[in-house]
């Protein structure tokens, strides 16, 4: 019988024998990792929020989704005596393909719709601007700052499902038009649906700049609202940098 095989239908993960607990010889016959899945079908208390933790988790460690599905599978049959629920299975794999998106997202260094860079590369620019201090003249806090550019709220952005495409398309030609004003070395990055930072170097240009983007945003279609053009300064930590950048990521 498959995996996805069903039977008479009843509540997922209840079995007749429920509510007794794993037996040594049961559970030497788990696979690695899945005590807490073999606890709770044996139990009857459900299995989906273990199933959930430890998709997340296995994820992480690097196991593959076969490697996960065939643990649950074994799991199952040792336990109950039968292919594992349906429930089981989506909160496994569900929890094992966000854990591992949110991995791809840190690790990547761009967005792949707006071409920026990823919020987890510019907490890495910074970092590497704290940390090169003791080589450089005067503190990051001094040399450098953010330049933040958000986008005007979300009105008229067209039905729901077109919503998405449309904020990265404004976010993309917000970004393009950053990139015409600081085309040097800056980088250039995404802080959530509607805003973008660019870490700059400090100089007595900084003003003009920014002036000069507000201008170039202004000549944009962006919902008929203007965009609003800031200057934030950096905290003196490489811990506060981070925490900043976070806030400026919430909505």
């Amino acid at each position: 019988m498959g995996l996805f095989a069903t039977r008479t239908r009843r509540t997922a993960t209840v079995d007749p024998e429920a509510g007794r607990a794993l037996s040594d010889g049961e559970r030497l016959g788990l696979p690695p990792r899945f005590e807490a899945v073999g606890e709770a079908l044996a139990s009857g208390s459900g299995s989906v929020e273990a199933c959930s933790v430890l998709g997340w988790e296995l994820a992480q460690d690097g196991a593959s989704l076969q490697e996960v599905l065939d643990a649950l599978r074994a799991t199952s049959l040792e336990v109950v005596g039968q292919e594992p629920h349906f429930e089981d299975i989506a909160a496994l794999c569900g929890a094992w393909s966000e854990s591992t998106l949110a991995y791809l997202h840190q690790m990547s260094c761009e967005d792949p719709m707006t071409g920026l860079a990823s919020l987890a590369h510019v907490r890495t620019r910074l970092s590497e601007l704290y940390r090169g201090e003791l080589r450089a003249e005067g503190s990051t806090q001094e040399r450098f700052a953010l330049v933040v550019a958000d986008l005007p709220d979300d009105a008229g952005l067209g039905p729901a499902s077109d919503g998405h495409l449309n904020r990265a398309m404004r976010l993309a030609r917000l970004g393009d038009a950053a990139r015409t004003v600081f085309a040097g070395t800056e980088t250039l990055g995404r802080l959530g649906e509607n805003r973008i930072v660019v870490v700059v170097a400090r100089s007595s240009r900084l003003g003009r700049r920014v002036a000069l983007l507000r201008r170039l945003l202004d000549q944009l279609d962006l919902s008929g609202q203007p965009a609003r053009v800031w200057i934030e300064g950096l905290p003196p930590t490489d811990d506060g940098a981070a925490m900043l950048l976070d806030e400026l990521a919430r909505p």
